[in-house]
């Protein structure tokens, strides 16, 4: 496709007119930030992050999505063709999976990622590598009407609109769970702090009450840290006839601590479309092979797929992919993968009705051509 440029060099043939602007996005959202502003955020990815569900969903929705590879296919056939280099390996300094999984991870908490485009093909000015840029590094300046983004920044320094050094936005199907999810978000990360506050109280609240003679104040103090600090040793106390301990708080099973946490688990699982039983401890161990490939697709559908078609989509925008042409993930070989029969069955089906060579059925079997060698095809 051409000699390269870099961002931290110059070409020895400029495109010229052949450069294709990358697409300035329309903000689509009801309020402005919301969704593109890292800074204005209704909860921050740490705090989010630090609810377990949270990060079992985010967990399996981008490590999922992240191990299956991106291919390039023609629109006309369908047609499997060469694909560039970057699309195994977007980023010179990071695996494909690390760089798929920082997108997905920023599309899922901020319904927006941003990759820069660090070199780019000579001949056609279309990008050849990437890096992924965190969504906190980067603000944006947007015409009058508010609607479309005129200029971007990364770390204050303005980002050229087109070429190198510019930004490739991947826009959400919403403003991502930092938003839309932030009251629910709050509520988890207060139940567990109450939870953990009296998990660390050995004796609910309480005050320490004197029917006899009344005592001096250092008498008084010196009765309840010697109290205090006996029931952080042990369960077992002792007070004289006169003093009487009176619980003024509710237990952790009086304040339900155990079922608040169980339910915002549900809430979180509606939060991100995930089905709940994935956040649960307890699998169901009924489930056959033929059930759980129909539960991954019901899970691909309601969960992935909308991350999934946020990535395809952008990268097979004319700006980056070239008319034509488009790039989707290999869910098939990947995530989707049936049964070993029930792929030989429908080959042979394909074979019979001469939809495809012997030689297009071992590859779709990862099989060696026959009189091949791995040194010879190497």
């Amino acid at each position: 496709m051409g000699l390269i440029n870099r961002i931290t060099g110059r070409s020895a043939k400029e495109p010229s007119n052949q450069i294709i602007a990358q697409y300035a996005p329309h903000v689509s959202n009801d309020v402005l930030a919301v969704g593109y502003n890292y800074p204005f955020a209704g909860v921050s990815r740490a705090q989010a992050m630090s609810v377990p569900s949270i990060a079992r969903c985010n967990s399996l929705i981008k490590g999922t999505i992240a191990a299956m590879p991106l291919k390039l296919y023609k629109k006309s056939t369908g047609e499997e063709i060469n694909s560039p280099v970057w699309l195994d390996q977007p980023s010179r300094s990071q695996s494909y999976a690390v760089t798929m999984g920082l997108t997905i991870d920023a599309l899922f908490h901020f319904g927006v990622a941003y990759w820069e485009v660090v070199e780019q093909y000579s001949d056609n000015g279309k990008p050849a590598r990437f890096e992924f840029v965190q969504n906190d590094r980067v603000t944006f300046d947007l015409n009058l009407s508010n609607t479309i983004v005129n200029q971007y920044y990364v770390d204050g320094d303005a980002r050229p609109m087109e070429g190198l050094g510019s930004l490739v936005t991947f826009q959400g199907v919403d403003e991502g769970i930092l938003n839309r999810g932030k009251t629910t978000i709050r509520q988890c990360i207060d139940v567990q702090n109450a939870a953990t506050i009296n998990s660390l109280t050995a004796q609910p609240i309480g005050v320490l009450k004197n029917s006899g003679a009344e005592l001096p104040e250092a008498e008084v103090q010196g009765i309840i840290a010697k109290w205090t600090a006996g029931r952080r040793k042990g369960g077992v106390g002792y007070l004289s006839g006169t003093i009487d301990y009176i619980p003024t708080s509710f237990s952790p099973k009086e304040m339900g601590y155990v079922e608040q946490i169980m339910n915002l688990s549900t809430e979180v699982a509606r939060m991100c479309n995930v089905p709940a039983y994935y956040l649960s401890a307890d699998q169901n161990a009924s489930m056959t092979y033929s059930n759980i490939l129909d539960e991954r697709k019901q899970l691909y559908s309601l969960c992935f797929q909308p991350f999934v078609s946020s990535v395809e989509d952008r990268l097979s925008m004319d700006d980056i992919c070239g008319r034509g042409n488009r790039i989707r993930f290999d869910v098939d070989s990947s995530f989707l993968r049936t049964d070993p029969m029930e792929r030989l069955l429908v080959t042979e089906k394909l074979l019979s009705l001469g939809l495809i060579t012997i030689e297009q059925a071992m590859e779709m079997e990862d099989l060696s051509p026959n009189g091949n060698t791995v040194e010879e095809i190497a």
